[in-house]
């Protein structure tokens, strides 16, 4: 019974289309702030980082 319902529910999030415009636009938006905060303030260019990668995962749809 639980092999059912867990190999139901795992079939359906495989196919399940995401939507990942929205990472996109907000990848690149991270990715203009990173350029911006690189130019202007070097040594704080890594707080941005962690936006920059998470937001590039999600587009790509691997998390």
């Amino acid at each position: 019974m639980f092999y059912l319902i867990f190999a139901k529910k795992y079939l359906s999030m495989e196919t399940a289309k995401k939507s990942t415009g929205l990472y996109w636009v907000l990848f690149l938006l991270s990715l203009a702030g990173l350029v911006v905060t690189y130019t202007f303030a070097g040594g704080y260019a890594s707080m941005v980082l962690p936006f920059n990668f998470t937001f590039l995962v999600k587009a790509l749809d691997i998390m």
